[in-house]
């Protein structure tokens, strides 16, 4: 009975709205309500993210002073141990060391464990300490069946599943939520004898080139405090640039492993995309497949990246993941001396390139000449076609609402605040400002526009026939000069930080190679000098933009700090990609010796 009564005075309720007047008193106090709940829903809502984080930041506490004790109770017993001597070894060096029994892992393992903590409390790059690494010393094979990284401890992108561990990608809402089991890789990694033994820093989504996340805060260059490290592989490029890891595994979707690579003055390399598994790889976008993702190696030296390349690709790999295509390490390819013949340009004539970017290609152009390699001119065909309509037209085909749905409910890092705001207004709004700013800002325009989305399904098949045509056009342009490879210039010097999130389009450079779906590397080669510096000042770029104005300005100051170039091979070419690599890394220290 009370139930019809309550439905009756509904109904009644409901008669009766319509006849009475609002006065202003009441639309205030029923806004008033509305906000002040709003408000609250904000609150209680940025109370629980805080509370999330600060949990997060206690646990990583919590697991490096775990890893400190390890290390201090390992010292206390073997106070001898010669650290230097370790560190200073290379990866093929120390890997032969430890297959032969001439070093031991737990001695290895602790002093990069140690090192790591030290080149951390500078630099701000691990996230995560994997206490099984202890335990996977005492399981690790003996006699013949010691695998290639036999060993070797090995420094993990922070979205890598490991068991047990949290996968973030930077993100809150992913906090909480420790991996099922091991990334295929990781397996791979520990089937081959290597040790994973930390996860390292990325920016919030990993969508950015820049370090910082609300979580773990910003990842610092290791040369200068003031500069980025890169990203998104931000916590890699730091920690083994400073000497706290040797081998390392990152992620390249646009760039991530190069540009760290590049501005930290490693070794980095994205192979073909499917030449390695994705498989338990925590991203926070799936299923963008216009642009391809990979994952790879970054170390000190080319011949480390080989080495890793050669231990994953194996019968295990190819077991786990039966549609990686069981293409083995083709050392024939990688150690032959055939001389090559490189294309090279210096500019993709979209973003004008720094003045080191542009004297590390014409260098080591000219010192792979008197190497007795053949070089030969190559441009790029249509840029802005690849940039708009293929690179931003592929990743933000969905208008960005992914990622405004990733986003939404988070506290948002400056370093992708610049995105989410954009996928924040309408369609209609970013086509407006696409039309008013098209005279005096035509880049900008046209990334606005393709942060718009493609529309619809039959729009997004066109786009992604548009790719493959422009794919073979390349392929076209490079079979007609017949050439083995290409040389081309690396994004450097290092940003500045908190810089990277407004400059997508000036790293044109690296995800043209991620839309061709080719394998890439980068190579140090120098650093940047005082007449670098001083030509800076004269630089305009393409089209005085913005987005030209901006570079300059986030590249000064940048003496000293590593230049590197990129290196490319056709698709499933990845072993001579790594070939051209090491030649420049060949080349290049003859100069330096006989400099």
């Amino acid at each position: 009975m009370q139930r019809i009564q309550d439905v009756l005075g509904y109904e009644r309720l409901t008669q009766l709205l319509p006849t009475m007047k609002l006065d202003g008193r009441v639309i205030t106090a029923i806004l008033c309500g509305c906000g002040a709940g709003f408000l609250l829903r904000k609150w209680l809502l940025r109370r629980q993210l805080r509370k999330k984080i600060a949990k997060a930041q206690e646990q990583r506490a919590r697991l490096l002073e775990q890893m400190k004790s390890a290390v201090r109770r390992f010292k206390h017993k073997h106070a001898d141990i010669q650290s230097e001597s370790i560190l200073s070894l290379s990866l093929l060096e120390l890997s032969e060391k430890l297959r032969e029994g001439a070093l031991s892992p737990e001695n290895v393992l602790y002093t990069y464990m140690e090192q790591a903590l030290k080149v951390n409390k500078e630099l701000n790059c691990l996230t995560d300490f994997i206490p099984d690494c202890e335990e996977q010393l005492k399981e690790l094979p003996k006699g013949k069946e010691k695998g290639l990284l036999y060993g070797v401890p090995v420094s993990l992108k922070e979205h890598f599943d490991y068991k047990n561990h949290v996968s973030s990608c930077g993100l809150v809402s992913f906090l909480g939520i420790p991996a099922k089991d091991d990334c295929v890789i990781v397996k791979v990694l520990k089937s081959q004898g290597a040790i994973p033994f930390v996860k390292t820093n990325v920016p919030q989504t990993m969508i950015s080139y820049d370090s910082s996340n609300v979580i773990f805060g910003k990842t610092l260059h290791p040369q200068n405090p003031k500069k980025s490290p890169g990203g998104s592989s931000s916590g890699e490029g730091a920690l083994i640039a400073g000497g706290g890891s040797i081998l390392g595994l990152g992620s390249d979707l646009g760039g991530s492993i190069r540009v760290p690579s590049s501005f930290c003055g490693i070794c980095g390399f994205k192979p073909t995309g499917s030449r390695l598994s994705l498989l338990g790889m925590s991203v926070p976008m799936d299923g963008m497949d216009t642009v391809t993702g990979t994952l790879g190696p970054m170390a000190r030296d080319v011949d480390s990246l080989a080495l890793c390349m050669r231990a994953l690709l194996c019968e295990e790999l190819f077991h786990l993941d039966p549609s990686v295509p069981p293409l083995s390490f083709n050392d024939e390819v990688y150690s032959s001396s055939k001389p090559l013949r490189i294309g090279y340009y210096e500019s993709d004539g979209f973003s004008q390139p720094t003045p080191s970017m542009k004297r590390a290609v014409q260098q080591t152009k000219q010192l792979l000449e008197k190497a007795g390699h053949k070089l030969i001119p190559f441009s790029v065909p249509r840029t802005d076609h690849m940039v708009y309509e293929l690179f931003f037209g592929g990743i933000f085909a969905d208008g960005i609402e992914t990622l405004h749905d990733v986003l939404k409910n988070e506290m948002i890092d400056p370093c992708i605040g610049y995105l989410f705001k954009l996928s924040s207004y309408p369609a209609l709004i970013k086509r407006i400002l696409s039309f008013l700013l098209k005279p005096m800002f035509p880049r900008l325009a046209k990334f606005l526009e393709k942060t718009c989305g493609v529309g619809s399904v039959k729009k997004l098949w066109k786009q992604q026939y548009a790719l493959k045509t422009y794919q073979h056009e390349f392929i076209d342009k490079w079979t007609s000069l017949e050439l083995d490879v290409i040389l081309c210039p690396a994004v450097c010097p290092a940003f500045n930080l908190a810089s990277s999130g407004i400059l997508l389009g000036v790293t044109s450079y690296t995800f043209l190679y991620n839309v061709l779906n080719f394998p890439a590397g980068i190579v140090p080669v120098g650093t940047v000098t005082k007449e670098d510096e001083e030509e800076l000042k004269q630089y305009r770029g393409y089209y005085h933009d913005f987005w030209d104005t901006t570079l300059r300005k986030i590249v000064e100051g940048g003496v000293g700090l590593p230049t590197a170039v990129q290196c490319v091979a056709l698709p499933w070419r990845d072993e001579l990609c790594l070939r051209l690599m090491k030649e420049v890394e060949t080349v290049t220290q003859e100069w330096r010796r006989h400099k």
